[in-house]
């Protein structure tokens, strides 16, 4: 009798950690999910991307609990879930990491970090001397760097509260974590760090949702990628073999041309000149200038200085030595009153707390900066201010149901078109632009640089911070690189590459050219 031939057997796939099917969710008269469904294979990194107000934060708040569908089905690792809530999220082994920073202000590091946790770390309630140890070991092994000790979270800038809430939710050991824009506030250093952590976490079966507005990260880290467009999922791709002109068609549904306009306008007079100004201990000897229609860049890592440059030149910190010179006339600066009067306008990185009145509509904010020129008489009015925020509605293409909506209402792109529109109604001659578009999607992100060239092409003076490279190279005329408190080189755009701006900031390569001394003794 012959030998039975052997038999070999395939085993089945193992079923997705995340089955989301035919979800629907309407707001009102707005349908904020439209039938989408996202799949994400166990152990892989997947992303998700779209437009502010594609669905994807509607989608994800779902998965929290903190929004229920009327329709459509979720499953964990094949087992139906029903009637997920904000206190189950855990228990099911899932953590999110948003883009709002969710952390007591009045906290320590060690605290944030362990807060609900702390039975390891305590006896008979107290906490003991080894919690800010732990805390520093923990942020070491994940970020490989070390945060102040004994600081409290409303003293660490917002990249230190982004590293530090993205701790804590891996501490937790889920099996799957949402990162929600997880490097908008992190400058290139620590978003290194943040793609080796979860490297080091996908090698350790965890899965891995990313949500981010910047494609390259996409395309590095994700193994597949869900679009979103109108409410509802329109491809699965994998972003390796998908161009970023194909992945932005598929997210507006046309094609994104000229993202970076050149403006073309020639530098006029100085509008702008610092010479050897200090801020100490974050700043020393700082001399450049700024001209007319032009855009100069400032990138640095977290420490270089350049953050606070920006907080300075607008009166939020003391400036002890060398001279500002605005439009030709030296200017003493001692607080944001001082600046506004001299022409200055302020875009702040965190625009929910530093640039809105969240609870007030679009009229009231696009005109907070200019109630002199809404009033007569000490008086507000309401005719013209009504006026000036529907004109700039127009010209800014602001997305919203009318001049009295709540601004917290608005995508992450129109909201930071409701703060350029509120310095624009002052008519403000330079702008310090920070982190300008953090949180915004490419097309919001065109729109912004449109503004800008136009601003520039206006004679307006634009400094922009900014850790996007491709942006400010993109953008600038100029970019002065800052390392450790000092300018350490200039970089005309015409001709430099990402790599070289990334060498200066990571290195504190080259001395600052020497036409940054020779304009700085022009002014």
């Amino acid at each position: 009798m012959a030998a039975a031939e052997p038999t070999t057997r395939t085993l089945p796939d193992p079923p997705p950690a995340l089955a989301m099917r035919d979800l629907i969710v309407t707001f009102g008269p707005t349908r904020a999910l439209d039938g989408a469904s996202l799949t994400v294979a166990p152990g892989t990194i997947h992303g998700l991307i779209g437009q502010n107000g594609a669905g994807k934060s509607t989608l994800i708040k779902v998965l929290a609990g903190l929004v229920t569908p009327e329709a459509g089905t979720i499953a964990l690792h094949g087992n139906p879930v029903a009637g997920i809530t904000p206190a189950r999220v855990e228990d099911l082994g899932i953590a999110f990491i948003h883009q709002e920073r969710l952390l007591v202000p009045t906290a320590t590091v060690g605290e944030a970090l362990f807060l609900g946790r702390e039975g390891a770390g305590s006896r008979f309630g107290c906490l003991l001397g080894g919690l800010q140890k732990r805390a520093e070991a923990a942020i070491g092994r994940f970020f490989g760097i070390r945060l102040p000790r004994n600081a409290l979270i409303r003293d660490l800038t917002i990249a230190q509260q982004q590293i530090v809430q993205i701790t804590r939710a891996l501490l937790a050991e889920p099996k799957i974590v949402v990162f929600d824009e997880p490097t908008a506030a992190l400058a290139k250093r620590e978003a290194e760090h943040l793609f080796a952590a979860i490297a080091r976490l996908k090698a350790q079966g965890l899965t891995t949702i990313y949500i981010s507005h910047y494609l390259a990260e996409i395309e590095r880290l994700c193994d597949a990628v869900t679009v979103m467009r109108n409410g509802r999922d329109v491809a699965e791709v994998d972003p390796r073999r998908t161009s970023t002109a194909a992945l932005t068609r598929l997210m507006v549904g046309r094609d994104v041309s000229d993202l970076f306009p050149r403006h073309r306008a020639e530098p006029g007079a100085p509008m702008l000149a610092l010479a050897g100004v200090s801020v100490p201990p974050a700043l020393r000897d700082m001399s450049f200038v700024l001209r007319r229609g032009e855009v100069l860049g400032l990138t640095g890592l977290l420490g270089s200085g350049a953050k606070e440059l920006v907080q300075a030149l607008f009166g939020l910190l003391p400036i002890k030595s060398g001279t500002v010179t605005v439009d030709g006339r030296v200017a003493h600066v001692a607080n944001p009153h001082d600046a506004v009067r001299r022409g200055l306008a302020l875009v702040p990185e965190n625009r929910r707390a530093h640039g809105l009145a969240l609870n007030l509509g679009i009229r009231e904010n696009l005109t907070l900066a200019s109630l002199d020129r809404v009033s007569r008489r000490g008086w507000l009015d309401r005719v013209r201010e009504r006026a000036q925020a529907l004109r700039l509605i127009g010209d800014l293409q602001i997305k919203a149901a009318g001049p009295e909506a709540p601004v917290r209402t608005l995508s992450g792109g129109n909201q930071q078109k409701v703060v350029l529109g509120k310095w624009l109604a002052r008519e403000a001659g330079l702008y310090i632009l920070d982190e300008p578009t953090i949180g915004v999607d490419i097309a919001a992100k065109a729109e912004i640089y449109r503004l800008i060239a136009g601003l520039a092409e206006g004679g307006a003076g634009i400094l922009l911070l900014s850790t996007d490279l491709d942006e400010l190279l993109g953008i600038c005329d100029r970019v002065l690189v800052l390392y450790r408190g000092a300018i350490v080189s200039e970089h005309p755009t015409a001709g430099t590459t990402a790599d070289s701006l990334l060498n200066a900031t990571l290195t504190g390569a080259g001395a600052c050219a020497r036409a940054c001394a020779e304009t700085s003794r022009a002014a």
